[in-house]
């Protein structure tokens, strides 16, 4: 029986973004897949069409969603998540549910400290506005460029930005944002978990939405556990690194990586 592996994308990317890698792990002989968040349509153009089913959905939310996913499974998955999909991944590796994660570019988790002036930036089109907590809000060509696509050319960005881009639900970024003020913070991890299993973070360092010091900083949230947790770092990548032209050295790494623990 093959191992499943759960693809998990972040706000303002449609989980058909994972297509290159669901085909790359397939062919190394995984059963991958990549679920949609509460309320994504099949499509990019369907989802665009009806944001407001988006619309409210928090952190719990989705942790919960993909566990149901998760428990329709013959055994646990290993779990690859980007952005807010990273910590949702982490979240669900916390819970005991998924033989290994790789989280890239994953978003705070509580008890991250560092606030980079490029991920205010970032998150502004949301957090701008309070009554953007229980909207889902659209980035613009411009916004994404910052966001995402800095470290390719204007043009890709743009082919990005056409091809991929979703609106997404305004709660996540503030209950991150908030996560260092609420002791019952949905973005809080179990990680001092023992049992869990490994964990590989991937950074960009040319990433404006989560930074390298971000990720760095969620490193050492992990180090009253013992279980395996890695990172790596592509200095010349930012937040795009999951559907640009760069694309395949990031999925190869993770492919060496999960070969090197086994699975």
């Amino acid at each position: 029986m093959s191992t499943s592996v759960v693809f998990i994308h972040g706000l303002w990317l449609h989980a058909t973004s994972w297509q290159p890698w669901i085909d790359l792990f397939a062919d190394r002989g995984y059963h991958a897949v990549a679920p949609g968040w509460p309320g994504d349509a099949e499509t990019v153009e369907q989802t665009r069409a009806n944001p407001d089913a988006l619309a409210g959905h928090g952190i719990d939310d989705v942790v919960e969603h993909y566990a149901r996913i998760i428990e329709a499974l013959p055994a646990k998955p290993i779990l690859i998540g980007h952005s807010f999909g990273g910590m949702i991944a982490q979240k669900l590796l916390g819970l005991d549910l998924g033989a290994a994660a790789v989280a890239v570019d994953a978003a705070q988790i509580k008890g991250v400290l560092p606030l980079p002036l490029s991920t205010l930036r970032s998150g502004f089109p949301v957090l701008g506005n309070p009554a953007n907590k229980n909207r889902a809000v659209s980035l613009t060509e411009e916004q994404f460029r910052y966001a995402f696509g800095n470290a390719v050319s204007e043009r890709e960005s743009a082919e990005l930005f056409a091809r991929w881009s979703i609106p997404a639900p305004g709660k996540p970024l503030f209950e991150a944002a908030a996560a260092n003020f609420n002791p019952r913070s949905p973005a809080k991890v179990n990680t001092a978990n023992e049992s869990r299993g490994p964990l590989l973070l991937i950074a960009g360092g040319r990433d404006h939405t989560v930074p390298e010091v971000v990720v760095r900083a969620t490193l050492k949230q992990y180090r009253h556990s013992h279980a395996v947790t890695d990172i790596v770092d592509f200095p010349d990548k930012a937040h795009s690194l999951t559907i640009d032209s760069g694309w395949r050295e990031v999925a190869e790494t993770a492919l060496t990586w999960l070969k090197g623990q086994n699975l």
